[in-house]
């Protein structure tokens, strides 16, 4: 399961066909108007996004 980045919620990435590619990483929303949110400011939503994001992508743990 994944985090929709503007709102918090939990999608279904294998289901979801809301989706964006972004710097490398591939996000799950919940609703069209999430993903058009995200579309605008991505970087809002990827420093200060709602609880249960996480606050550092997910290949931070290799380096």
């Amino acid at each position: 399961m994944a985090i929709d980045p503007v709102c918090g919620m939990t999608v279904d990435e294998k289901t979801s066909q809301l989706k964006m590619e972004y710097k490398g990483t591939t996000y799950y929303f919940c609703a069209p108007g999430c993903r058009q949110a995200f579309e605008k400011e991505p970087e809002k939503y990827l420093k200060g996004g709602p609880k249960g994001m996480p606050s550092k992508p997910p290949w931070w743990k290799f380096w």
